[in-house]
């Protein structure tokens, strides 16, 4: 019974959220940059990440300040959509594109995304499955064409929802209830995720992590 529902829980993460690439400018002459995310948490499933070429007028999220809504909806339920119907429509974009599928903890993904002059700065994001509303993320990191460039990424939470860590609010395995919230007493700003306590119905052993929780390889496609 366990396996099936982390197999329904992981088949809802990958399947329901999972969009193309986007484009908000056309590509000529645009440089292409590979994009790996490995997880490197002992328990934790990331759902499919989005990868967000930009210039410095765009900001996924700040500290201390509320989370939008479309950061909430990947925050809570791994839900990329709304964000990147955002995204389309933002002259400080160029592209972004998303996964094919959740990154498994000692797992990497690869994402391509578009960039060239003015718009060289890179942003990743997706969610830690098994939380209320924790998401990894790396912010404004600049592309170089002539070198790769690796960086750690931390946990946040988005502060949309209260750590209840209850089986009823959280999409990942063991729990797989995705698309239901738990706002009362949420903290309503966005700030450094301090793991799991085990105050609910998770096991620290299993499902906590130190951070930093990802690392982010960033290579121009040559």
């Amino acid at each position: 019974m366990k396996r099936l529902i982390i197999g329904l829980a992981i088949t809802f993460i990958a399947a329901c959220f999972i969009l193309g690439g986007g484009t908000a400018h056309a590509k000529n002459g645009a440089t292409r940059y590979a994009v790996s995310i490995t997880n490197i948490t002992r328990g934790q499933i990331i759902s499919p990440p989005i990868v967000i070429s930009h210039n410095q007028n765009f900001q996924l999220f700040n500290l201390g300040n509320p989370a939008t809504d479309e950061l909430a909806a990947l925050a809570e339920d791994g839900d990329v959509a709304p964000l990147a119907a955002h995204l389309a429509g933002l002259g400080s974009v160029y592209d972004y594109n998303v996964a094919g599928g959740p990154i498994m903890p000692g797992k990497s993904v690869t994402i391509e995304v578009k960039s060239k002059g003015g718009f060289q700065l890179i942003s990743a994001a997706g969610m830690l499955v098994t939380t209320n509303d924790a998401f990894f993320a790396v912010r404004g990191v600049y592309a170089r064409p002539w070198s790769d460039v690796m960086v750690d990424a931390r946990a946040y939470d988005a502060g949309s929802e209260v750590n209840s860590e209850e089986c009823a609010f959280i999409p990942g395995p063991p729990c797989g209830h995705g698309g239901v919230r738990d706002t009362d007493g949420a903290e309503g700003y966005v700030y450094i995720h301090s793991g799991i306590h085990g105050n609910g119905d998770l096991e620290p052993a299993d499902f906590d992590w130190q951070n930093p929780v990802a690392i982010i390889s960033i290579q121009r496609v040559k």
